[in-house]
């Protein structure tokens, strides 16, 4: 049980004996004393010189997930890595679907924190919702694109903390929730989040962020779903990753100070959000719900949005565009204006059908 639950429960505890000796008091015809009233540690409280337990806290506060099993990051002589399921070895060699998988606890946080691992965290709980919205960004323009995804959010009014990611060569930012939403919503928040940043900066295009997490609406049969490098951890921190930065890129003094003062988006601000948006057109609609037996033989037919690109645009246009076709369409755009820009990225992007039956059959995407 974490150390929040516990906090929970002494302050109800503490309560029902308030209560019961108020009680006492009306039956006796005693005036009841005047409720001493405690403010709940808010989590400004936390900072660099709190204690261990109560940075774990707002930690798992935070970066929320699932609890039953957890994902470490593994290195082998040959110097490949990468991530598993963490589970119990003390038992020696044993098939893979016979391993003991082990709980995200606070002392496991402690070790990542501290860096003795490299944990991460499953962000899709079993019932398909979530805590918490992260995207990726990792091209060389990963500064600038994270700026302006930033600069919708602070437009759109979600509070948004950007991390440096543990090589330090991109960024995460991350959006955390009041309380578990739909991984659907979740990522449709995130599209409506991409949609407004490519009105003003359509350079962004569709691939330089690598991928939201979660990365899909659903948990794959027989998996756990993506997965995400927790922050924080104390050998990335050293070299200059795994921490958060202020606007100017910088590494705040206080990290815990930081986290202490991040808002989380209600699920009603949420849903507000899509709909309007979706009600405008205003999203990326690059989602389909495809029959897993439908075959699509010609997906470039189908339309990313059905309202999209419904009005002409207005503003000072170019008479004539300078294309090339080739291997691939090649379009001048140094004279173009970025409204323009924009229309014809959306225009390029069409459902992929091969996506949505895997995700219909809970495949891996």
């Amino acid at each position: 049980m974490s150390e929040e639950l516990h906090q929970q429960i002494r302050e109800l505890e503490q309560e029902c004996q308030r209560l019961r000796i108020e009680n006492a008091k009306l039956r006796e015809g005693q005036a009841p004393t005047p409720p001493i009233l405690v403010q709940p540690k808010s989590a400004s409280d936390v900072h660099a010189r709190s204690s261990p337990e109560e940075k774990i806290a707002l930690f798992r506060k935070l970066f929320r997930g699932r609890d039953d099993v957890y994902p470490v990051r593994w290195e082998n002589h040959e110097g490949k890595s990468g991530y598993s399921p963490a589970f119990d070895r003390s038992k020696g060699f044993v098939a893979k679907e016979d391993r003991e998988l082990l709980p995200l606890t606070d002392h496991v946080i402690r070790d990542h924190l501290s860096g003795k691992i490299v944990a991460g965290v499953y962000v899709i709980l079993p019932e398909d919702f979530c805590w918490l919205l992260a995207a990726d960004f990792d091209k060389k323009t990963w500064k600038e694109d994270c700026r302006a995804f930033l600069a919708s959010c602070k437009a759109l009014e979600i509070p948004a903390a950007l991390e440096c990611s543990r090589s330090g060569n991109g960024g995460h930012v991350w959006i955390f929730f009041q309380e578990p939403i739909s991984a659907s919503l979740a990522r449709r928040l995130g599209a409506v989040i991409l949609t407004h940043t490519m009105q003003s900066r359509p350079e962004l295009g569709l691939d330089s962020y690598d991928r939201f997490f979660p990365s899909q609406d659903t948990i794959p049969r027989g998996g756990f779903g993506n997965l995400i490098a927790l922050p924080l951890q104390k050998h990335s921190r050293q070299h200059g990753g795994s921490v958060f930065l202020d606007q100017n890129f910088e590494a705040y003094e206080d990290q815990w100070g930081f986290l202490s003062s991040i808002q989380r988006v209600s699920i009603h601000h949420t849903e507000e959000i899509v709909q309007k948006a979706e009600a405008m057109g205003d999203l990326l609609g690059v989602r389909r719900n495809f029959n897993p037996d439908e075959e699509i033989f010609r997906p470039w037919e189908l339309k990313p949005s059905e309202r999209f690109c419904a009005a002409p645009l207005s503003g000072n246009l170019p008479k004539n565009i300078q294309v090339v076709s080739s291997d691939l369409i090649y379009i001048e755009k140094e004279a173009l204006p970025s409204s323009l820009i924009n229309r014809i990225i959306r225009l390029a992007a069409f459902h992929n059908p091969e996506f949505y039956q895997a995700q219909a059959l809970r495949f891996s995407t």
